[in-house]
């Protein structure tokens, strides 16, 4: 499924009256599949794909601003999707509906219903759209459960079986808002932990109901029900205890292992742990000269470098948990002037007693400034940025500042074994690193630094925490040539690991969420870095 805005402010110059989230389902689409099911997905705004289904339900949600003094126009596109193409005019096209965002909002329960068209002749089936305000909560839950004795569906072997979650609706109706992964063969399933925002769950009110429904999986799309239960965030929040065990049927027994609270609302960024963002950029010969086309650096007058867009992606999205919007921002591999002096850490605001910059936008400056006045060079040396920033992160850890290090780079790191010794080091710190690759080359070496797989080592010491997030940009960039698409995925792959790392450090110290304080700023500790 595709939906396209009109009418919306793309400088964000408004401030928006209320944040929506939209829900989407479809009943009796089209059935253009020979032998299955249509697989209808979502664009713009794109949901997951549903295999062989004509009624499905989305998860994902499209969060809107709402302007009650404008019109905002909203489309609808339902496709067929049949292979990995991104190029949506490669799948089968299903039907389309038109409407405004206040259409939806201003129906009865804030739930429309409209008929698909766009096909000569044939009745394309309905769309479901749901609207409802988002509450300000922006906390984030953290759960894992299991279950026993469940029915045994199939006939040659186990159940295969899978949870949904619906939160309760004002007129009685649930809306999905997760579902876990398939756990094949076996009545007795210990689902991976998942983690979910709590307005996704209940829209920030914790005695609302959370219905769980419990199916064993299908290839054919026709999921067997198995049973439900009903729950609510406030009970799901005690934890693993007596509470906390639900019966799906006779005999059945559900049960919730883990529950962690993790809070990343902006009351408790500011007020409890200070995220402090620096950047590290590869200055090395290998991007080639930025004044040609050629050159991973170059300047176009039409759109941006890998190195630029990686940069806005992730800065963006993390600069609104800094409450100074202060970021220092580092260059390494290149020669300096006057002396010609190789540097692995060198300020691209230019002053050494101040590496920040005011904002992405200042830090973007600074890099394209620091582009027309050193020489690339080499090597790629990771350990002295990464180093740089955990002298900071030493300094405190308490839990009140947490330091995220993203580093862009192009090739294969030149000192290794230095660089494994500092992510070691960083490890038991209050810190984490992202590493983007950006151009052709083949960064097998990266995967060593991402303990994904295997923890990383140095000199026969583990490190403490999985503390690396590794992703070749190219694998995120658009077909289309879509940017900001592209900007998108890069971002929400590489940090996604972000809050289960801070996290991780808080489980490792003991450190409890704290109760909010007092609204002044934080010391910025990160200026010095």
């Amino acid at each position: 499924m595709m939906a396209s805005i009109g009418d919306f402010d793309p400088l964000n110059t408004r401030v928006p009256a209320t944040k929506i989230e939209v829900t989407v389902s479809c009943r009796s689409l089209l059935d253009v599949d020979t032998f299955s099911k249509s697989d209808p997905g979502m664009y713009f705004g794109r949901t997951e794909v549903i295999d062989n289904t004509r009624n499905p339900d989305f998860v994902r949600k499209f969060v809107l601003d709402f302007f009650f003094e404008e019109k905002q126009n909203l489309r609808f596109d339902v496709y067929n999707v049949d292979s990995r193409s991104c190029n949506i005019s490669k799948h089968d096209f299903l039907g389309q509906t038109f409407c405004t965002l206040g259409e939806i909002i201003g129906s009865t329960g804030g739930r429309l219903e409209r008929t698909l068209s766009g096909i000569p002749g044939k009745k394309c089936g309905v769309i479901i759209l749901s609207a409802e305000e988002l509450s300000n909560c922006r906390d984030i839950a953290t759960m894992q459960l299991c279950a026993n004795k469940l029915d045994k569906k199939d006939f040659f072997g186990k159940s295969d079986p899978f949870l949904v979650f619906y939160r309760s609706n004002e007129d009685g109706t649930f809306t999905i808002c997760h579902k876990t992964e398939v756990i094949k063969n076996t009545l007795n399933p210990v689902w991976q932990p998942f983690t979910i925002p709590v307005r996704a769950l209940c829209n920030g009110d914790y005695d609302r109901t959370v219905k769980v429904d419990v199916y064993d999986w299908d290839r054919d799309g026709s999921h067997d029900f198995i049973g439900e239960f009903t729950t609510s965030y406030r009970e799901l929040s005690r934890g693993q205890n007596q509470f906390n065990v639900y019966e799906v049927r006779q005999e059945m027994e559900m049960c919730l292992m883990i529950f962690v609270v993790f809070f990343v609302n902006s009351n408790f960024i500011s007020n409890r742990t200070q995220l402090n963002f620096t950047v590290a950029i590869d200055f090395t010969a290998s991007n080639g000269n930025p004044s040609q086309p050629t050159s991973l650096h170059y300047m176009s007058p039409y759109q941006m470098n890998a190195y630029a867009m990686a940069l806005k992606a992730v800065g963006e999205i993390i600069q609104d948990y800094d409450s100074d919007k202060l970021f220092p921002a580092y260059g390494f591999g290149a020669k300096m002037p006057p002396d010609s002096k190789i540097s692995h850490a060198f300020p691209l605001s230019g002053d050494s007693e101040n590496p920040n910059c005011v904002g992405i936008e200042g830090v973007l400056e600074a890099y394209f400034q620091s582009l027309r006045t050193v020489q690339l060079y080499g090597p790629t040396n990771f350990a002295p940025v990464i180093n740089k920033v955990a002298n900071c992160a030493a300094e405190i850890t308490d839990g009140s500042q947490y330091f995220v290090l993203l580093m862009i780079t192009d090739g294969v790191i030149s000192d290794m074994v230095q660089t494994k010794e500092a992510v070691v080091n960083a490890a038991s710190l209050p810190m984490s690193i992202i590493i983007v690759g950006v151009g052709p080359a083949e960064f097998d070496a990266m995967e060593e630094l991402d303990g994904d797989e295997v923890r990383v080592s140095s000199r026969g010491r583990l490190a403490e925490r999985d503390i690396v997030q590794f992703v070749p940009f190219r694998d995120y960039i658009d077909r289309s040539g879509n940017q900001v698409l592209s900007m998108a995925r890069l971002a929400k792959d590489v940090l996604a690991e972000i809050p289960d790392q801070l996290l991780s450090f808080m489980k490792s110290r003991s450190i409890e969420p704290r109760p909010a304080i007092s609204s002044s700023p934080l010391p910025g500790l990160h200026r010095h870095i």
